[in-house]
């Protein structure tokens, strides 16, 4: 055999089905071919990033790597990716890294990309949906439903595994988000951060309203960017100075509006068993909210979509 055979043999996946009569069994045998080189591959993606006009990398876990099976021992991604990204980053900056994962991980470069973009596992169509995104077909409008970690060394959690069989749950109320607001301390991504494709102004914070099962508290925003969008107004409670433990703040309400360029709407943002006080404005603090009698309630809206804060 020549040297050109077995090149097309080691290239080539080979595969064989066998059904075996009167059994029901079937076997099935398959070889894909030897992957390249580490090493070479690195270096073509990064020659190919450097000649594009703009770069997109995905990046991601495995089955190995993150499973409902198992615990994750780190939120690092599987090697060598960030290697791969910062390289990317390294010869063009305006790179698009896509993180398909389940779960927060580790982006130690992502203020370095041009974008960020999280898709999840999006399943089978998962191509289709990323391609309307990337050229602007469909508006990235998701939020993140947890608070993500810089490392898993600020995570205010981070053991799980049972001492003597008691694995003891000691957070009370604290959980997620309240948890980085009780520490003090600033994550990544805060639980409820997205982006899209235009920027929001927010302009006023409305008296609350009676509604059928609580309250609505009108928020005012404005559309300052180029292209229609979608933004999710989200409103945080807080109680200061509470006789009971209470988080610092919590997330009461949602409401996602819709808009034109330069079009204001007013998003109005359900909040549920409020309490029977009216909820009034406080004096020195216009962008929040108070109740009529002390100990207060607090209401606010985030200043601008883009501050990634509760």
């Amino acid at each position: 055999m020549t040297g050109a055979g077995v090149d097309r043999v080691l290239r080539a996946p080979l595969a064989r089905r066998e059904l075996a009569p009167g059994t029901g069994r079937a076997t099935v045998l398959t070889a894909a071919p030897p992957g390249p080189d580490p090493a070479d591959a690195l270096a073509a993606a990064v020659e190919a990033a450097r000649e594009a006009d703009a770069a997109v990398v995905a990046v991601g876990t495995t089955e190995g790597a993150e499973s409902e099976g198992h615990d994750r021992a780190t939120l690092r991604l599987p090697p060598p990716q960030d290697e791969l990204v910062r390289e990317f980053v390294r010869v063009n900056p305006r790179t698009v890294v896509v993180v398909n994962v389940g779960g927060p991980v580790d982006l130690p470069w992502r203020a370095a990309p041009g974008a960020v973009l999280l898709t999840w596992f999006p399943g089978q169509e998962g191509g289709h949906a990323l391609a309307d995104v990337l050229l602007g077909r469909s508006e990235p409008g998701g939020r993140l439903s947890t608070t993500w970690p810089a490392t898993l060394a600020d995570a205010p959690v981070r053991t799980t595994r049972p001492t003597r069989g008691v694995l003891p749950y000691e957070e009370g109320l604290h959980i997620g988000h309240r948890a980085w607001l009780r520490a003090g301390t600033i994550p990544a991504y805060w639980f409820g951060h997205g982006l899209g494709y235009t920027t929001w102004e927010y302009e006023h914070l409305g008296p609350p309203e009676p509604a059928p099962d609580g309250y609505e508290i009108p928020v005012v925003l404005r559309n300052t960017g180029a292209r229609r969008g979608r933004e999710v107004v989200q409103l945080h409670l807080a109680r200061p100075d509470s006789a009971v433990d209470r988080p610092v703040r919590w997330l009461a309400g949602w409401a996602a509006v819709a808009a034109a360029p330069g079009e204001r709407m007013t998003a109005y943002v359900p909040v549920f068993r409020a309490g029977p006080a009216v909820l009034v404005p406080p004096r020195p603090a216009p962008g929040s909210w108070s109740r009529a009698r002390t100990p207060c309630w607090r209401a606010a809206a985030p200043a601008t979509s883009r501050c990634g804060r509760p």
